[in-house]
């Protein structure tokens, strides 16, 4: 399991990479969101998590869109008709679904363009390999 160490000059945030489900942009900032429900507002923008993602040893993190970073462990079903992403298993209680459009029970609002859940569905078709969850 790796660890992420974010500091700013007033703290520094630990967090193991298993347990984060997604990063969304909130305009300058960015709220990380893990397993247990609970979200923190970071003072960075999402280009950083992106960065700091590309470092990992092990990365299970895909950028789907300008909005959203999605641990790839969490995805459980991509639906190019419906324009939908959910997130499942683990360690989460319920279900995480994003759309395609506007929508107030998906989280934050956040909307997701088909042409980036194509991608990402093309992403994971093309990894090779068993997936270990």
């Amino acid at each position: 399991m790796e660890w992420l160490r974010i500091s700013t000059s007033t703290e520094l945030v630990r967090v193991a990479t298993d347990e984060i489900v997604y990063v969304r942009a909130d305009g300058n900032y960015s709220d990380m969101v893990l397993t247990n429900g609970k979200s923190r507002k970071m003072t960075f923008q999402l280009h950083f998590f992106d960065e700091v993602f590309q470092q990992l040893q092990n990365n299970m993190f895909v950028r789907v869109g300008r909005s959203l970073i999605v641990n790839k462990r969490y995805i459980y079903v991509i639906n190019l008709t419906e324009q939908q992403l959910i997130l499942s298993g683990g360690d989460l209680k319920e279900p995480i679904i994003f759309y395609g459009q506007p929508r107030a029970d998906s989280p934050q609002n956040i909307t997701l363009a088909r042409e980036g859940l194509k991608q990402l569905k093309e992403l994971l078709e093309n990894e090779k390999g068993v997936d270990n969850g």
